[in-house]
């Protein structure tokens, strides 16, 4: 039986057997085999070409063993699990961020503790000036998303919140263009902090607030999926969002 979804992953990135071959180092014919005898390969090859694809290896080869082999690779990608947001090092988020050299992201409603903290606004001034991609992701305050989680929270305060944390990234907003903020609509169900390949997600749980939800900090394996899938909501929250206006800081 042929494999069709490794075929169809090929297609998808316009690649050919031959591509996928040169690329993991393996000769054409057996990548032929792969796809039209639906041959598994070797756990080493079944991982890079998953890598390679930007899928799931579960995916690709969805036999018990791949599938366990997945489900490890995936717990592996989780370094720590806090139960609330209070207990994660203070020291962590700058070390995170720190460590990063392409990828800063922030995806949030509020983050106000963030905005708030001096250390993390030079940080950010420091990685663009460095040509890391620095992308600021908040709530639109008047958007219905953010009223539904204040109630959520217990408030009704979220909107002035984001406000606060517009106007803390004020001088960045005037005076760092290459530092990019937009705000969203979205309902999020976690925040998201990523820096390269390593992330730190904290859980939104109705009736508390964020501080008091878990977090889990993750590091990319390649051939897993845990990882890849939060950075697929931060692309698609990125591509949907808009840019700040004075209103937003002021809300007049």
């Amino acid at each position: 039986m042929s494999n069709e979804r490794l075929r169809s992953a090929l297609l998808a990135l316009g690649m050919t057997a031959h591509d996928l071959a040169a690329a993991i180092k393996v000769d054409p014919k057996t990548v032929e085999r792969w796809i039209t005898k639906g041959k598994t390969p070797y756990r080493r090859h079944q991982y890079a070409t998953a890598a390679l694809l930007k899928v799931d290896v579960a995916t690709l080869w969805g036999d018990v063993r791949s599938l366990d082999a997945a489900t490890d690779l995936s717990k592996a990608e989780i370094v720590t699990a806090y139960p609330h947001r209070h207990l994660v090092p203070a020291g962590l988020w700058r070390e995170m961020y720190g460590r990063a050299e392409e990828h800063l992201d922030v995806l949030v409603y509020a983050g106000l503790w963030l905005s708030e903290d001096p250390a993390f606004l030079s940080l950010l001034q420091a990685k663009v000036e460095r040509a890391a991609r620095v992308r600021i992701m908040l709530g639109d305050p008047d958007s219905a998303a953010v009223r539904q989680r204040g109630i959520d929270e217990g408030h009704r305060i979220m909107d002035g919140k984001i406000r606060n944390a517009l106007m803390n990234y004020r001088p960045l907003l005037a005076g760092h263009p290459e530092i990019s903020f937009r705000l969203h609509a979205t309902t999020l169900y976690n925040s998201l902090f990523r820096a390269d390949d390593e992330m730190l997600v904290n859980t939104h749980v109705y009736g508390i607030g964020a501080y008091m939800a878990p977090v889990l900090h993750l590091r990319k394996l390649p051939g897993s999926g845990l990882f890849d899938t939060y950075v697929k909501s931060i692309e698609h929250t990125w591509r949907g969002a808009r840019q700040v206006t004075d209103h937003d800081m002021t809300g007049t």
